[in-house]
């Protein structure tokens, strides 16, 4: 029994089930290496960048980011203006599972305090990192239809982390930048200092 993966494309172009095959791919974009860096922004037509209407769907993936001040969270944001202001207006929930190493505490909960409501600053998507080798944050961000001059622009975010505490942290957090005018660039930084190591990839989902 093989097993099919659905695709825009592939559901758009698909006349019957039997015709479901070989439906789509994540299309590889461009990579970018943090090495103590105040920022990583992507920004459509800037570096081998595409952020415009050419997806439906972009996925960041966040490999082993690892900050340089203790307790620090990793933020990101979104720009109308091709990468002139990040200040776009969101709101957004967030919630985690978390496991302590002593495994002397456990729970799964909203987090108000990482939360945002039309505000326009930066949205935590790991927070209190350690700076231990062993303490980094891997996950993904989906960004849908960031063209769109009609609709709002939902993402979701999924990851894990081991804080600064020495707890294992899945954290959820999804939400919509408030605004008809296309997302045409993100920026990701540390709440405080830099990252200073890991890398995160954009693809297209085609």
């Amino acid at each position: 029994m093989s097993i099919v993966k659905l695709s825009n494309n592939g559901v758009k172009n698909a006349t019957a089930f039997g015709s479901i095959t070989g439906l789509g791919s994540m299309v590889f974009i461009k990579k970018l290496t943090a090495s103590s860096s105040s920022t990583l922004s992507f920004v459509d037509g800037a570096s081998s960048v595409v952020l415009d209407d050419t997806y439906k769907e972009y996925v960041f993936t966040f490999n082993n980011l690892h900050v340089a001040s203790d307790s620090a969270s990793i933020t990101f944001q979104g720009s109308t203006d091709t990468g002139s202001n990040y200040n776009t207006t969101l709101t957004t929930s967030y919630f985690e599972a978390h496991h302590a190493e002593s495994d002397g505490a456990s729970g799964l909960g909203y987090e108000a305090a990482k939360d945002l409501a039309q505000s326009t600053s930066f949205q935590p998507l790991f927070w209190s990192n350690g700076t231990g080798n062993d303490e980094s944050a891997s996950g993904y961000l989906r960004l849908f239809n960031p063209s769109s001059t009609v609709f709002v622009k939902h993402f979701i975010h999924t990851g894990n982390q081991n804080v600064s505490y020495d707890y294992a942290n899945n954290t959820f957090m999804a939400g919509y930048f408030n605004t008809t005018s296309a997302i045409d660039a993100i920026q990701f930084k540390a709440g405080s200092g830099n990252i200073d190591a890991g890398d995160i990839c954009l693809y297209g989902i085609a």
